[in-house]
């Protein structure tokens, strides 16, 4: 007999597990006829990916059969876990000398999310990470951006210089041409109270472009 998930993870460590093994040690349970395994493995199908299913907004997810607001709950709770770990790797890390350095926090922070979001991440004068933040929140293809508000904010958080960042929800992480000029806006008008923009990145699926790479920073 196959072991089973939980016998498994305790015996070769997470990493050894399948997606659907991973899931299914989440639910714990399965519901209806149907085992934990089974579960997952519907999960899977209905959302289509591991990353359709931690992206999925939490009213479909809740409606699936067998999730429930308890289960919902857990899921969140990890999923916010993680977010903060890697903000804290983060924080805790080097000084962001190269601003992709902070790839794998946006790639957590935005990947997947249906709609744009506008966020900064703050610097000190030794580039040390001093906060992150979601200034604006758009629709599935743009978002707002009013450079006096990130002047403002920045200011108030008494920033050196940012690392502007956000999502393109079709997948796509290639700048477009509001992309080029909301940068150079932002990044005069930052200039005229001596905050510098250290780069713009753009998160896409899987990939995050850094603009300053690009020579357009």
């Amino acid at each position: 007999m196959e072991p089973r998930p939980r016998e498994r993870l305790a015996a070769a460590g997470p990493a050894a597990l399948s997606e659907t093994e991973l899931i299914a040690v989440w639910l714990g349970t399965g519901c209806a006829g149907r085992n934990a395994v089974e579960m997952a493995q519907d999960l899977l199908r209905s959302f289509g990916s591991l990353r359709g299913l931690l992206t999925a907004p939490s009213d479909r997810l809740a409606a699936h059969p067998g999730i429930g607001p308890a289960r919902l709950a857990q899921l969140q709770i990890v999923l916010e876990l993680a977010r903060r770990h890697h903000y804290e790797a983060l924080r805790a890390g080097p000084p962001l000398t190269d601003p992709r350095m902070a790839r794998e926090f946006l790639l957590g922070e935005l990947c997947g999310l249906a709609y744009e979001t506008f966020c900064l991440i703050y610097l000190d004068s030794r580039l040390r990470v001093t906060g992150f933040e979601r200034l604006f929140r758009g629709t599935i293809d743009c978002a707002q951006v009013h450079p006096r508000e990130v002047v403002r904010r920045a200011l108030e958080v008494r920033a050196v210089s940012v690392i502007l960042c956000h999502n393109h929800p079709s997948g796509i992480a290639e700048p477009s041409e509001a992309d080029r000029v909301i940068t150079l806006r932002l990044r005069e008008a930052l200039a005229l109270v001596d905050i510098r923009v250290m780069d713009h990145l753009i998160v896409g699926e899987g990939a995050c472009i850094s603009l300053a790479e690009r020579g357009l920073v």
